[in-house]
């Protein structure tokens, strides 16, 4: 039930981002005295709306997103409808700036929703606490150890929790404890969690070691018996090595998240979505090389988790991550999707809005270009000329989007196994 609730929470923050997306175009634009007509949220029959002066507001039934009518958006929409009061109205006869505005206002409305998105989750849900991550490193920099009460199955899930019929971790059955630092394995010096895996993965599986760690400034030396298990090498390749059940050691006492109230989590909300900017900007460049993982996911591979999701496969995750709690991990997503559709929308690229956008600058820089070669003015550019273009567009957004819903489908992406 919590899954199907979490799941509906996130496709209703989706939809509410779409048509705040689009309501940005709408405020704009009459701000700016363009000619709006329409606003509706949803496609197809319409289960109803009204009229407030010019606009027609409503609702459709299937609510997959949203939409607005600006008269003159394209030299392919007929004026013949503008009253000749309104002429001046029309989308296009605005100044350069005003239009840029309106086309950029779906984008900036989306990250203005995951701005405010990230300043809740920072300022009173809370974030992963930085200094958790800080300790976790200073564990792997002096191999500074937590031990494991039990040695996991092969699939065991990522929340796994030791029972009472499982066999101990070979580390807690030798006597280490959480909080020591190992020094030797075998005699091998080891300083570090590389230098110290590096010495004990080679490790004859069944056969007992000699592990010296230091504790308390005491060193202490006791025999562990390693287990078999399997890591993934660089290569990307299944290997066998041995394991003594430890893991990097991080103090109890540090919380999980840490929240940092309205005020300081104004910087923390910019500072963290400098974080997703990177991986948001390597997501959009990384796109095109994610299809053919998608295509093998639908004929029988592994579905990789790095892979792109459609809004049906981000409200499942949505579902899993409510299932389980994990609302700082909604947020994130949810914010993350956000501020991926705006930068993906300011592609220079119809029919987005950044393809209106460049096509609009365009028209005024070859205008600026030929009133200094004395040339007559072009005019606007030619929409039909562009439409074997944008079909091609359409056509592979289209054909991305159908296989994304697919192998979401039929092989979605878990989080939790």
């Amino acid at each position: 039930m919590i899954f199907v609730l979490g799941v509906l929470l996130f496709a209703l923050g989706i939809l509410i981002s779409v048509a705040l997306h689009e309501y940005g175009h709408f405020a704009t634009a009459r701000m700016f005295g363009m000619k709006v007509t329409r606003y509706f949220i949803g496609f197809g029959p319409t289960l109803f709306a009204f009229k407030k002066g010019e606009v027609e507001y409503g609702l459709k039934a299937i609510p997959a997103g949203a939409f607005v009518k600006i008269i003159g958006m394209t030299p392919l929409e007929d004026e013949e409808e503008v009253a000749p009061e309104d002429k001046n109205r029309v989308f296009w006869r605005k100044p350069l700036w005003q239009r840029t505005i309106v086309l950029a206002a779906g984008s900036i409305a989306h990250f203005i929703i995951g701005l405010v998105i990230v300043w809740i989750l920072v300022s009173f849900i809370g974030i992963g606490n930085p200094d958790r991550a800080a300790a976790a490193e200073e564990s792997s920099a002096t191999a500074t150890v937590a031990v494991a009460e039990c040695i996991p199955p092969a699939d065991a899930p990522a929340d796994f929790a030791c029972g009472p019929n499982d066999q101990p971790g070979p580390a807690a059955a030798g006597g280490i404890q959480d909080g020591d630092r190992v020094t030797s394995v075998n005699g091998v010096q080891v300083t570090n969690w590389e230098q110290m895996t590096a010495a004990i993965q080679p490790l004859p599986a069944g056969v007992a070691a000699t592990i010296t760690v230091l504790r308390d400034g005491q060193t202490v030396t006791t025999t562990v018996t390693p287990y078999a298990s399997e890591t993934v090498g660089t290569d990307g390749q299944t290997k066998p090595v041995s394991k003594i059940g430890v893991g990097a050691y991080i103090d109890p006492a540090i919380p999980l998240t840490v929240a940092y109230g309205p005020i300081d989590g104004i910087g923390e909300t910019f500072a963290v979505t400098g974080q997703f900017a990177e991986g948001i900007g390597k997501a959009v460049v990384n796109l095109p090389q994610k299809v053919p993982a998608l295509w093998n996911s639908l004929t029988g591979g592994e579905r990789d988790p790095d892979t792109p999701v459609s809004v049906v496969g981000a409200s499942r995750i949505g579902g899993e991550l409510a299932e389980r709690s994990e609302w700082e991990m909604f947020f994130v997503l949810l914010a993350t999707l956000n501020f991926f559709i705006g930068v993906f929308n300011l592609l220079p690229l119809l029919p987005l809005d950044g393809g209106h956008i460049a096509i609009a600058w365009f028209e005024k820089v070859r205008s600026w270009v030929y009133g200094w070669m004395k040339k007559p003015d072009p005019g606007r550019v030619d929409y039909l000329k562009l439409l074997p273009v944008t079909y091609v567009v359409i056509v592979i957004f289209a054909g991305f989007t159908l296989l994304t819903v697919a192998a979401d489908i039929v092989n979605p992406i878990v989080l939790f196994k």
